[in-house]
C-alpha cells in the first residue's frame, strides 16, 4: 500500500513500514531508543517489531498496565520518571506500540520529555490504526473526562502493519469498526457502503481509505479551527456516555466503539430532525450498528451524568455544547445548537 504524507510525517504500510523505520534509524543519530509497550503489546507484538529493526543502538522496554483507566498524568509522571533513571536525553527515540492510550499518551510523554524528544507511533488495534494513526493529537484523560490534557505534536512516521490485529480480540476489531462507520459518512458514501455490506473483508483497503480521510481533513484543519471538527461526529454524545460509564462502579466500561456507535445513531437522529438527513438512512444505521455493536443499555436515570458530561466536550464555545450533524452522507455541518430535549429524544430513539 502507498505511503500517505500527513502534516510533518508519513504513515508507512506493511512491510514498506519496516524498510522506512530502518532507513530512518540509520540517518538519525539518536542516544537510545525507548518501546513503550503494555503487557499485551509486549506479549504479543514486540518479538515481531524487534525482529524488524535493524539497529546497534541500545534499545530500553517500558511496560505500562493496559487500558483506558491507566491512560492518565499519575502514568505519566511514572513514564517520566523512568525515562529520567534509565538515562534519557533530548536525543532519545521513543516508539509506541500498541492502541490508541499507548500512541496517545506515549506521544504526549515524548513531546513534553525535556521539551520534545523524537518518537514513532506503531498501532496495533484496528481503532488506533484509522483513528490515532494520524493528526498529531497526543495526550491523557482528566479523570473520567476523555483527552482533556495534551497537545499537538507529529511523530517522526507511523508504521501500519495488519498482522498485528491477529493479536487483538473480536470485540477490540468491532469496536476499530466505528471510526471506520463514522468516515464513512462525514466523508465516502463508497466506504459506509463497504464496511456496511462487507463488514471488515477488504480490511487493509478499509484502514488505508481511513487513514486517506482523516489525514485529507487534518491537512486542511490541523488544529481543529474548523473542518477538523467533522472527525467528532458520533463523539458528543459517545463521548459522554463513556465517561457515565466508566464513572460508575455498577457498569459494565464500554468500548470505544460500543460508545460511538450510539453517539452516531443519536446524532443522525438528531440530524434528522434539524437538517432532513434520510430516515431511511438514520433507521438502517441503528440496524446496522445495534447488530454489530449491541445496545449500549444507558438507563433514563444515566441520563443528568450523560448531560453532565456533555457540558465537557472539547468543541464547546462559552458553555454551548456543539455538535456535527449531517443533511446526507458525505454533507456535514459544524458547530450546531442542540437543545438538551432533542438530546434526551435523540438517546431513546437510539433505544427504543
Amino acid at each position: 500500500m502507498k505511503s500517505i504524507q500527513s502534516t510533518h510525517c508519513h504513515v508507512h504500510f506493511q512491510e514498506n513500514a519496516y524498510s522506512q523505520l530502518n532507513n530512518y534509524l540509520a540517518s538519525n543519530k539518536h542516544s537510545l531508543i525507548f518501546i513503550l509497550v503494555d503487557e499485551n503489546t509486549n506479549r504479543d507484538c514486540l518479538a515481531k517489531l524487534m525482529s524488524q529493526m535493524a539497529t546497534d543502538l541500545t534499545i530500553e522496554i517500558i511496560e505500562i498496565e493496559s487500558g483506558e483507566i491507566n491512560k492518565t498524568l499519575e502514568t505519566c509522571t511514572g513514564l517520566w520518571n523512568v525515562l529520567t533513571e534509565l538515562g534519557a536525553d533530548r536525543k532519545s527515540l521513543m516508539i509506541n506500540l500498541g492502541g490508541g492510550v499507548i500512541t496517545d499518551m506515549g506521544g504526549f510523554v515524548a513531546s513534553t520529555f525535556k521539551r520534545g524528544i523524537s518518537f514513532i507511533n506503531v498501532p496495533t488495534t484496528l481503532l488506533s490504526m484509522v483513528d490515532a494513526s494520524v493528526g498529531g493529537k497526543t495526550g491523557v484523560d482528566l479523570g473520567v473526562l476523555k483527552n482533556q490534557i495534551g497537545i499537538f505534536s507529529d511523530p517522526e512516521m507511523v508504521l501500519i502493519d495488519t498482522e498485528f490485529l491477529k493479536t487483538v480480540s473480536s470485540e477490540e476489531m468491532i469496536s476499530g469498526t466505528a471510526e471506520i462507520i463514522k468516515h464513512g459518512l462525514i466523508y465516502d458514501r463508497d466506504l459506509y457502503n463497504d464496511v456496511r455490506n462487507n463488514n471488515l473483508k477488504n480490511v487493509k483497503y478499509l484502514i488505508h481509505r481511513s487513514v486517506e480521510i482523516k489525514n485529507d481533513v487534518v491537512l486542511k484543519d490541523q488544529k481543529e479551527s474548523s473542518l477538523r471538527k467533522i472527525l467528532n461526529y458520533g463523539h458528543t454524545i459517545g463521548h459522554a456516555v463513556e465517561s457515565c460509564f466508566l464513572e460508575s462502579d455498577q457498569k459494565k466500561t464500554l468500548t470505544h466503539g460500543q460508545a460511538i456507535s450510539l453517539g452516531m445513531v443519536a446524532e443522525a437522529y438528531i440530524s434528522h430532525k434539524l437538517f432532513g438527513f434520510p430516515k431511511e438512512i438514520l433507521q438502517d444505521l441503528k440496524s446496522y450498528v445495534i447488530d454489530l455493536f449491541g445496545k449500549v443499555p444507558v438507563a433514563p436515570e444515566d441520563y443528568p451524568t450523560v448531560f453532565d458530561y456533555l457540558k465537557h466536550d472539547k468543541k464547546n464555545i462559552g458553555g454551548q455544547v456543539n455538535f456535527v450533524l449531517l443533511e446526507d452522507i458525505e454533507k456535514f455541518k459544524i458547530d450546531c445548537k442542540v437543545d438538551i430535549q432533542l438530546i434526551e429524544e435523540s438517546i431513546n430513539y437510539y433505544l427504543s
